[in-house]
């Protein structure tokens, strides 16, 4: 009788998962840094042309937001911790920026558009600051607005059920001129007040 290959003890696949876990947030972390430390102060070749839906299910393009600051954010509704901790400094900061917040337009783009759609989007930018935009569109929309900004983002999936999974994505503030050119990344992980000290510098 010919005997199968011992399958892998529950404990050692609990120790791999966690590791697995522990060394994409860790490359995604270094990368982030990376990413922040070559392009501070400016780059091109970052953003350019979208065209996606808002909560209305209305079309919105980068033209739309001509004439004010972008700080753009994209993450996803579903996103237990880092999404909404850096969008509740957004608004944070948007208070705290006093009348130069009329300058600033905060836009949040999904990297999950399968969930995220324009009623669930326009809900859930509304739970954070009125000022805040909320954007979808279909996935090859997103794909192409991610890339333009050099986002990362992947579905990570936790089980067979066709919303058992997660969204890994790169988690970075980007500051668009009026005139639609990138100007500087801002990092995600800062408070409000700090935000709203990065943007007056930045914004005047």
């Amino acid at each position: 009788m010919s005997t199968s290959p011992k399958s892998t003890p529950p404990a050692n696949r609990m120790m791999y998962a966690v590791i697995g876990v522990l060394m994409a947030v860790l490359l995604i972390g270094a990368g982030s840094f990376m990413w922040l430390s070559g392009q501070e102060g400016g780059a091109g070749g970052i953003g350019g042309p979208f065209q996606l839906v808002n909560g209305d299910g209305k079309p919105v393009t980068d033209q739309d937001f001509r004439g004010k600051y972008m700080l753009v954010y994209f993450g996803y509704t579903y996103c237990p911790d880092v999404c909404p901790t850096t969008l509740n400094a957004v608004a944070d900061a948007m208070d705290k920026l006093g009348s130069a917040a009329a300058k600033v337009r905060p836009v949040f783009i999904t990297v999950d558009p399968k969930r995220d759609t324009p009623a669930v989007i326009k809900q859930y930018a509304a739970a954070f600051t009125p000022s805040l935009i909320g954007l979808t569109g279909t996935p090859e929309e997103i794909a192409k607005v991610a890339k333009e900004y050099r986002v990362y983002y992947a579905e990570h999936r936790t089980g067979p059920g066709p919303d058992d999974y997660t969204m890994d994505h790169s988690s970075i503030l980007y500051l668009v001129g009026p005139d639609g050119r990138f100007i500087a990344p801002i990092a995600a992980d800062k408070s409000g007040e700090e935000i709203a000290t990065s943007l007056k510098k930045l914004i005047g």
